[in-house]
């Protein structure tokens, strides 16, 4: 289901309701009730002026509604939009419960339901955890981390990446950490940012010979690379698909009570 779509056609609906009102419907209650006062030859007053007023509730209902679910629909097209982490492809940086929060202005203003650009604010930068559209399956969103930009060439051999010819700097941080027993986890470096990674020694992973990304296209990675469907599997993501930047998480919940104690920026 489009949430997104239906939150367009409830802003329509009900935006179209509440101006037929102002523009009709209204006038014409406003004239009913001058027809009634005249033939009574005095103004009406109390109960029987606010039934003569009184609104149908389909107008009552969009003239609440509308303000709301207009609000809502532009912070959500164009500020911020909420995610839930279902998967755990991006361990260590985000687990799975993990309610995080995505910036919907970092890579340009995106019309909703046809995520057309209309506005360039900025482009994916090598590191950055990007939500996007799953290339071959629209309705489906996925997040992982950017590591290719267009004209990169990238290659991972021997749970090793690299760009343009050079291996990105790791670092063994623990063998076997209380949640991850089986993985290494290490701290892997692209440029000046840092940022977590589990690397399983007994899984000989995917390999990647050299691809260069094409123009308008990103290759991606989860953080979790022996447990993670991304670019190394079914390619690059088209520039037409991305959703945003995600920044921050802001709750977790598994399923128990809701948790605020891991609220934290995206690395």
């Amino acid at each position: 289901m489009d949430f997104s779509l239906l939150l367009v056609v409830a802003v329509a609906v009900t935006g179209l309701i509440w101006l037929a009102d102002r523009l009709w419907w209204r006038r014409g209650r406003l004239a009913r009730l001058s027809a009634v006062e005249a033939e009574a030859q005095e103004p009406l007053a109390g109960e029987a002026r606010e039934r003569l007023l009184k609104e149908p509730w389909p107008v009552d209902y969009a003239r609440s509604f509308f303000p709301v679910l207009l609000v809502v629909l532009v912070v959500r097209s164009f500020l911020v939009e909420p995610f839930q982490i279902p998967s755990g492809s991006m361990r260590p940086t985000l687990e799975v419960g993990d309610f995080i929060l995505v910036n919907k202005y970092a890579y340009g203003l995106r019309l909703p339901v046809t995520h057309t650009r209309i506005v360039e604010l900025g482009e994916p930068q090598r590191g950055d955890v990007m939500v996007f559209r799953f290339p071959s399956e629209p309705s489906v969103n996925f997040i992982k981390r950017v590591v290719g930009l267009p004209g990169d060439r990238v290659r991972y051999e021997g749970k090793q990446l690299y760009i343009n010819g050079e291996a990105v700097p790791k670092a063994l941080l623990e063998e076997g950490p209380a949640t991850a027993p089986r993985e290494l986890l290490l701290e892997e470096r692209l440029g000046e940012r840092g940022h977590l990674i589990y690397n399983n020694p007994q899984d000989p992973g995917p390999q990647v010979r050299e691809v260069v990304v094409p123009e308008g296209h990103y290759f991606t990675i989860g953080d979790n690379r022996d447990h993670s469907n991304d670019s190394r599997y079914w390619g690059f993501v088209p520039e037409a698909n991305i959703v945003g930047r995600a920044f921050a998480v802001w709750m977790h919940w598994d399923g128990g009570l809701p948790s605020f104690t891991s609220v934290r920026r995206i690395q």
